[in-house]
């Protein structure tokens, strides 16, 4: 009898402190249409109810519903980053529990609900300290959901590096990927791989088994390879056209492989820098729009105001949009963020809904992140409100809100 007082009256103590919210007179974009007039009922961290504004007007609340009015502007499901390195001076090579709630707290004010901290290529001992830190997060976060760990590599391409560090790229070794996997306590989401490496099938299957999603980068695959990798279900793709192999008229190689099949989802760092807007265009064209994920892959001194500057522990610059590595030049990074992602592909002509889509509903359903994404009845209250300027007016993290300027 006790304990069942106890759990009524944790029931009515869950309930009082979470209210019932509204948001309407919305542009609703809800991950799989775009509605006019629109409002969004909150109640115990989900989503309880969508409706039009005339059955707003026409309907009663309890007198404890908040009720916010949003002008009009956009409400959408809040945005996922499943490649994301640091943000505003923190980054998973800091190897700290402190840095990764840091990155959760201030993403959470940029409209991002959920990310997956994502790990370099680095020494074995700091890439376990590096996920350690990461998993040690997880449900404590006071912003962005950490919704678990996307390692990119250690198992890639020499000949495709980017900016990763040589010295800590390993061939398929499946001991170290069970110690990785072990440091991440089943937490490991995503994982970026060179699909043509020698052993990679039998990594695949490892992962599959553990519901691991691979994603092909930072690869000099040959079309085959693709293909191959595609049978072992490598069926993601990290930032597409870069760091992969060309595509060429004997040998489409990756990149053509995830043009020519439908079935290749993949990330873009719209940017426009990375990559051409137009190439962002003929991708749309010719890719079913349900498998193209926006990404940030930002680094640790995006949206940071003070100097010097470092990511993966190498001094860089700011330049032109994009981070440079200060001893060579060479393109380090990014410093996009989810919005301005958004921002750009709307002003590359991409429907603002199509580009929701791919910053929230398909990375919660390529990664499976569960009912994240949509902004349907029974989903978690995870919410963006923007205007038509793209700021962000209000974000709400399992139906808390992290920021609100909604009147």
């Amino acid at each position: 009898m006790v304990g069942y007082m106890i759990f009524i009256v944790c029931g009515f103590l869950w309930r009082y402190t979470m209210p019932l919210y509204c948001i309407h007179n919305a542009t609703l974009l809800a991950g799989y249409a775009r509605m006019e007039n629109c409002a969004v009922l909150v109640e115990d961290g989900r989503i309880a109810d969508v409706f039009s504004e005339k059955r707003f007007v026409q309907k009663r609340f309890p007198s404890d519903t908040r009720i916010f009015d949003a002008g009009r502007a956009y409400i959408a499901p809040g945005f996922i980053d499943t490649h994301i390195h640091g943000f505003a001076g923190y980054g998973t090579e800091d190897l700290s529990v402190d840095a990764i709630m840091a990155m959760s707290e201030r993403l959470g004010s940029y409209g991002v609900t959920a990310f997956c901290p994502t790990i370099y290529p680095m020494e074995l001992g700091d890439m376990k300290k590096a996920i350690d830190a990461c998993v040690g997060a997880m449900g404590r976060e006071t912003g962005a959901r950490v919704m678990g760990v996307h390692l990119e590599g250690p198992f890639i391409s020499l000949a495709r590096l980017g900016v990763q560090q040589p010295e800590f790229v390993r061939p398929v070794d499946l001991e170290v990927m069970e110690q990785l996997y072990r440091a991440g306590q089943g937490h490991i989401t995503n994982m970026t791989v060179a699909p043509e490496l020698k052993g990679m099938r039998e990594l695949a299957l490892y992962c599959m088994s553990r519901n691991i999603v691979l994603q092909a980068g930072h690869t000099d695959a040959t079309y085959e390879n693709m293909m191959e990798g595609m049978q072992a279900g490598i069926l993601h793709s990290t930032h597409f056209f870069n760091a992969m192999s060309r595509l060429h008229h004997r040998d489409p190689g990756a990149v053509g492989a995830i043009l020519i099949n439908p079935e290749l989802s993949c990330e873009i760092i719209a940017d426009g820098k990375h990559v051409h807007p137009d190439l962002i265009r003929l991708l749309l064209r010719d890719k079913p729009q349900s498998k193209v994920v926006l990404v940030t892959d930002s680094l640790k001194p995006t949206e940071q105001e003070r100097c010097p500057m470092f990511a993966n522990r190498q001094e860089v610059e700011k330049k032109d949009g994009v981070f440079l590595r200060k001893s060579d030049g060479v393109m380090a990074g990014s410093c996009l963020t989810m919005m301005r992602g958004v921002h750009n592909l709307a002003d590359w002509g991409v429907p603002v809904e199509a580009a929701v889509e791919m910053a929230a509903s398909n990375p919660a359903r390529i990664i499976g992140l569960g009912k994240r994404g949509l902004l349907v009845p029974g989903y978690e209250a995870d919410i963006v409100v923007f205007d038509k300027d793209f700021e962000v007016l209000a974000s709400m993290v399992d139906g808390k809100f992290i920021r609100n300027e909604l009147s």
